[in-house]
């Protein structure tokens, strides 16, 4: 998913925006969301209104509302394997048809929303300097700009793998695809950036590098972040906000230290477990036993 632009179809969700044709980079779309009218000082919002997708006939997200999420808060978005994530992402995408409302406010650039999906790819015929440059550049001059080159070292440098920039993807690692594939989506300095599960692939080391560089750049660009992910001590240490799916349903919505309980963790993921604050004051997941 390194290459080629596909057209979107048209969806049913009522975006509150005039609207464009959306296009979507494979694995990173860039879509050009129509958006309201800027309004100097205020960040970028998202927030979803009774949203439904579907995979033809078949409804596999229900009616999920949320809060009015803002450019500098990070949101986790939690839930057991097939609990509806990925869809949920490729629907606020206009991937995947739906009813309800995916809302976008006070947005600044053309392509406000990058994504990172699950499924990094590794049949493109391209270096790793390449690729990221290639996402840089959808949807923007065909004439490479200087600025555009130094985006793309400065992406690659945020997440230290300037080293692989002469490496073709096809020879690379699963993790080294996966850091790849998230310079891909910073590199095109986006509002919202939702990746999909961006550490699943990463060594443990690699988790804590990237998820505190997205931490980092969240509060630095203002930036509105969305990531789905596992592991539940990761959402504690890393995000302010979290959404929790359970077959296709949101269950809980909130403050993240709120959010992740006990009883929320023997519900949804099946486990006795307890939260306690390290000697720093950190909450800590501690994992007694699966029920």
């Amino acid at each position: 998913s390194l290459g080629g632009v596909g057209a979107v179809e048209d969806h049913h969700s009522r975006h509150h925006h005039s609207h464009r044709h959306h296009h979507v980079a494979r694995g990173h779309s860039l879509l050009p969301f129509p958006r309201a009218q800027s309004q100097e000082g205020r960040m970028v919002t998202l927030q979803l209104k009774n949203v439904c997708a579907r995979y033809g006939r078949k409804t596999i997200v229900h009616d999920i509302s949320t809060p009015c999420f803002q450019g500098g808060q990070v949101v986790a978005l939690l839930g057991p394997n097939a609990a509806g994530k990925s869809t949920l992402f490729r629907r606020i995408l206009g991937l995947l048809k739906g009813s309800g409302d995916v809302l976008i406010s006070h947005t600044t650039a053309e392509r406000p929303v990058a994504y990172m999906p699950q499924d990094t790819g590794a049949k493109a015929v391209l270096s790793v300097y390449e690729s990221v440059l290639l996402a840089r550049m959808q949807g923007r001059s065909l004439t490479v700009q200087a600025d555009d080159l130094a985006q793309v070292d400065k992406a690659l440098a945020e997440l230290n793998i300037s080293a692989l920039a002469e490496r073709d993807i096809g020879d690379l690692s699963g993790g080294q695809r996966q850091l790849v594939s998230a310079a891909q989506a910073l590199v095109q300095e986006p509002e919202i950036l939702m990746l999909d599960e961006p550490t699943s692939a990463l060594d443990l080391n690699r988790q804590i590098s990237l998820l505190s560089v997205l931490r980092r750049l969240a509060d630095e660009r203002q930036m509105l972040t969305l990531v789905a992910l596992h592991d539940i001590g990761h959402a504690l240490r890393f995000t302010d906000h979290a959404m929790v799916l359970e077959q296709g349903r949101l269950i809980a919505c909130g403050a993240t230290e709120d959010v992740i309980t006990p009883e929320l963790l023997r519900s949804v993921y099946h486990v006795n477990a307890r939260i306690e604050p390290c000697s720093k004051g950190r909450p800590q997941l501690i994992v007694e036993e699966a029920i």
